[in-house]
């Protein structure tokens, strides 16, 4: 089958100069860069505040607005990149299981309709793979097909070509072997990645973690760390071990305060903390500027020309009409066209024929054994039927009593779900007013004998926080084997 995304019109060729863009807030960052003999240089830059609200206002007004900060720059680049704010993309983390590599986009499927806090159809998704000591994860990100197309139609109405989607910390500091913390201040929030084995481990978004105090910006850091050891305590162990360099972006003054804050706060864990306020000369394989500033509008055009992409991409494919009519009439004339296809219809009647002459054998077959199967089925009904009036332990009871008894009874704590699968595998998620809370009823789940293997999932909001833990239920306690 013919790819239409991998096929290039007559004279199409890559673009040479880009224009990087970042949005935080309200404000807007841009760079034009232009690749020269194997190097990047940098043609413009601008910072603007914009009035409108991209995702809430009309998409042709925003456009116009951006366009006017574009002209008063004298900006006249139409192929762009944007830096997506991390905040838009919600995570889900999954190990996979051995399965065939044809088998996985299936499997993360319906892994991203269970982990996903919203439907997985009204989402764009990316994953990115690594692999630990316990086996392969997946972290899937999810950003709303919404958000994409609306910041698509605002690019355009303001006269852009965009050629990639990206969230701006992934392209700031790619997954390598080594794991390594990343923090990226913005305007009101600070971005957290955590990256390890060649992937994405781990993405997040602190929000109000930057206050404003009379006009001057300070850090929360307090909630800072208190949310960084609730993420520390989702990795595992060795990948947890392994964490001794964090980076973080930003403004001057409030990363080396941020820096300064983790080497103190988690000085247990030995993490070395510095504050990047430069890119290494081999970061994108080609030569950059001295004072290429140290920017996701940067990072994202710069990764793009270079040609070393970025992790994560979504821009929606897009086909235009010379690709459709090339690909249908790419076989010659109409009437070899026909020929062949007149021939693939012969192929498939005979394969029906086969098939026809298999099911008349198999029916005949089916006909010799059809009462004895009956028998067999109604055997296995009975045993389904009175199974459970044999089983002694109360299984599901008993794990109902264990949870109701570690979750408080004045419902600062509740369960939305509990499923329980394969008779001992348990899932639960729930609300709780604040995390003291859910981490006192974390601990006495800990505490429940019956309970092994169990662990977070997922861990999202503040007050309320919203959580997904999986654990199994060992009859006797988890050392009776």
């Amino acid at each position: 089958m013919m790819d239409l995304h991998k096929m290039k019109l007559p004279g199409q060729k890559k673009s040479s100069v880009l224009l990087g863009l970042s949005l935080d807030g309200g404000k807007l960052e841009g760079v034009v860069l232009k690749r020269v003999d194997g190097a990047l240089q940098i043609q413009q830059t601008f910072t603007a505040m914009l009035t409108l609200d991209p995702l809430a206002s009309d998409p042709q007004l925003v456009g116009r607005e951006i366009r006017n900060h574009l002209d008063a720059a004298e900006v006249r680049v139409r192929h762009c990149v944007f830096a997506l704010p991390l905040k838009w993309a919600l995570t889900t983390q999954t190990k996979l299981p051995e399965l065939a590599e044809a088998d996985v986009a299936g499997f993360l499927q319906i892994e991203a309709e269970r982990g996903f806090h919203a439907d997985a159809a009204t989402l764009m998704t990316g994953v990115s793979r690594f692999k630990t000591a316990s086996g392969v994860y997946a972290t899937q990100v999810g950003i709303p097909r919404n958000h994409i197309t609306t910041i698509e139609a605002v690019l355009r109405a303001a006269g852009l070509r965009p050629e990639s989607f990206s969230p701006g910390i992934t392209v700031l500091q790619p997954p390598k072997n080594e794991t390594v913390l990343t923090l990226l201040i913005g305007e009101s929030n600070v971005s957290v990645q955590i990256t390890g084995a060649f992937g994405v481990v781990m993405l997040r978004t602190l929000e109000n973690a930057v206050e404003n105090e009379g006009g001057r910006r300070t850090l929360n850091s307090g909630m800072i760390a208190r949310e960084l050891r609730i993420t520390f305590a989702q990795l595992e162990e060795g990948m947890r071990n392994s964490l001794k360099m964090a980076r973080v972006f930003g403004s001057r003054d409030l990363a080396q305060q941020l820096a300064d804050e983790i080497q103190l706060r988690f000085e247990a864990m030995d993490i070395e903390a510095e504050v990047f306020s430069k890119f290494n000369a081999g970061e994108f394989g080609v030569g950059i500027p001295a004072e290429a500033p140290v920017t996701t509008a940067f990072a994202i055009a710069a990764r793009v020309l270079s040609g070393q992409g970025t992790r994560f991409e979504f821009l929606p494919p897009r086909v235009s009409a010379f690709q459709e009519l090339t690909a249908k009439y790419a076989t010659g004339k109409l009437r070899k066209a026909g020929a062949v296809a007149a021939g693939i219809l012969l192929l498939v009647m005979g394969v029906f024929l086969i098939q026809q002459i298999q099911l008349w054998r198999l029916r005949s077959q089916w006909s010799d054994m059809k009462s004895k199967v009956g028998e067999l089925d109604q055997m296995q009904a009975n045993i389904r039927q009175y199974r459970p009036w044999f089983d002694e332990s109360h299984r599901t009871l008993s794990i109902l009593r264990q949870l109701t008894s570690a979750f408080p009874e004045d419902g600062v704590v509740s369960a939305k779900t509990i499923e329980i699968r394969d008779v001992n595998a348990v899932s639960c998620t729930g609300v709780a007013r604040d995390n003291q809370s859910w981490l006192q009823t974390y601990g006495r789940l800990q505490k429940v004998p019956n309970v092994a293997d169990l662990k977070v999932d997922r861990i999202q909001g503040k007050a309320p926080v919203q959580f997904t833990f999986d654990f199994h239920w060992v009859e006797g306690g988890a050392n009776a084997n």
